[in-house]
């Protein structure tokens, strides 16, 4: 059976597809609608197919909806470096003005997420609001890895065996990508995902090179923790982030868990609000994506979005 290709990306819907280059790096994005610019930041181990139901309703709302496969995700470029959150965040502010905007609302996801709050520090001119969804502040997940060890330590065990070289990736890539099903499933509240869903999110994470460039994020995150560029990140993310910032977390959470999460807010000096979606686990976008988009596009069109 041949690899899967970059092909399997280009999911159709009421959306269009096409390359963006920023930084030297292209990337492929999924845009809907006109208005203000939102950008959809996904995590692992997934693809902009992720904010599929976002694509329909940001749009009906009145705003541009732009999905990006991350560096090393999907359809983009592959590089063998560059899977720092510094590095990733610049990208993202690259395709802000790529994509013709000078700021944009920007949304991520348990890794986008990470790199949604480094971007409103290292490139706070380009994001208007920030929404990072199942993701607590890098500097709330490294503090809480230590203070709780029985908790997010405990949560979090499955990435210190990402930090070995080769095996991890042939573990996430053998028999049909089923780890990557079994991830998705151990990390959602029940009833999700559908079989489907799981199939696509296997079949796509098997395109050559990508497990290995989503593995190089935690072997970063992990290994720089007491190195220079990592002491430098730590010092970089203690600035008050100065965008108005919604979080919202699934209540059923175990991967990040919402007490860890909670804390984040303390790094936030403009209006901040947090949203709990009961019922949902660690893809609150897809677990129940019509309440998720009710608290986004409520927000969104809140002219004084409150603490």
């Amino acid at each position: 059976m041949s690899d899967p290709d970059e092909s399997l990306v280009r999911l159709e819907g009421p959306w269009t597809h096409r390359s963006v280059h920023a930084g030297g790096t292209r990337f492929h994005v999924v845009e809907a609608g006109e208005g203000p610019l939102v950008l959809l930041l996904h995590g692992f181990p997934q693809f902009w197919w992720t904010w599929r139901h976002q694509l329909v309703s940001l749009p009906a709302a009145g705003y541009r909806a732009v999905a990006v496969d991350l560096r090393g995700y999907g359809a983009s470029d592959k590089p063998p470096r560059g899977y720092d959150l510094p590095t990733l965040a610049g990208d993202a502010a690259g395709l802000v003005r790529a994509l013709g905007e000078s700021v944009a609302t920007v949304v991520g996801h348990d890794w986008g997420g990470l790199l949604a709050w480094t971007m409103a520090v290292r490139d706070p001119k380009a994001v208007l609001r920030l929404v990072p969804v199942s993701a607590p502040h890098p500097l709330r997940l490294r503090s809480s890895l230590l203070s709780d060890p029985f908790g997010q330590l405990r949560a979090s065990a499955y990435a210190l065996g990402f930090q070995l070289p080769f095996l991890p990736e042939w573990r996430l890539t053998t028999k049909e990508g089923a780890l990557v099903g079994r991830i998705l499933d151990e990390w959602s509240g029940p009833g999700w995902p559908e079989e489907d869903v799981a199939k696509t999110y296997r079949d796509v994470f098997r395109i050559p090179t990508v497990a290995h460039c989503a593995l190089e994020y935690h072997r970063w995150f992990a290994r720089s923790q007491l190195r220079p560029d990592g002491l430098r990140y730590a010092r970089m993310m203690r600035s008050g982030i100065g965008s108005p910032t919604l979080q919202i977390h699934g209540a059923l959470d175990g991967h990040a868990l919402p007490r860890t999460a909670q804390g984040s807010g303390r790094y936030v000096t403009a209006p901040y609000r947090w949203r709990l979606i009961e019922g949902a686990g660690h893809f609150p976008h897809e677990e129940r994506p019509e309440e998720f988009d009710a608290e986004l596009i409520s927000w969104l069109g809140d002219p004084e979005p409150d603490r």
